[in-house]
């Protein structure tokens, strides 16, 4: 697997995430974030449950620009 890097939260620090790739292999989208609190995941538990090999993750709204640039790299990636 090759992950390409796009961002890290800039506001994390030097060793913060959350961050954001793209496995330049299939073009999945890998999210690195805060793990989710029980509010937040008993809100996403409301419509369905959450499978023992998936997570619930938090991405800050100051990363959406990081998550455009790595869709866009993922669509592209595909179209090859």
């Amino acid at each position: 697997m090759q992950l390409r890097f796009i961002a890290k939260d800039p506001e994390s620090g030097k060793d913060g995430c959350p961050s954001v790739f793209v496995d330049e292999d299939n073009a999945d989208l890998v999210l690195q974030g805060w793990k989710a609190d029980d509010e937040t995941q008993a809100g996403c538990l409301s419509v369905g449950p959450i499978p023992g090999h998936e997570a619930v993750i938090r991405i800050p709204a100051r990363m959406v620009p990081a998550l455009r640039e790595a869709c866009d790299a993922a669509e592209r990636a595909q179209l090859h």
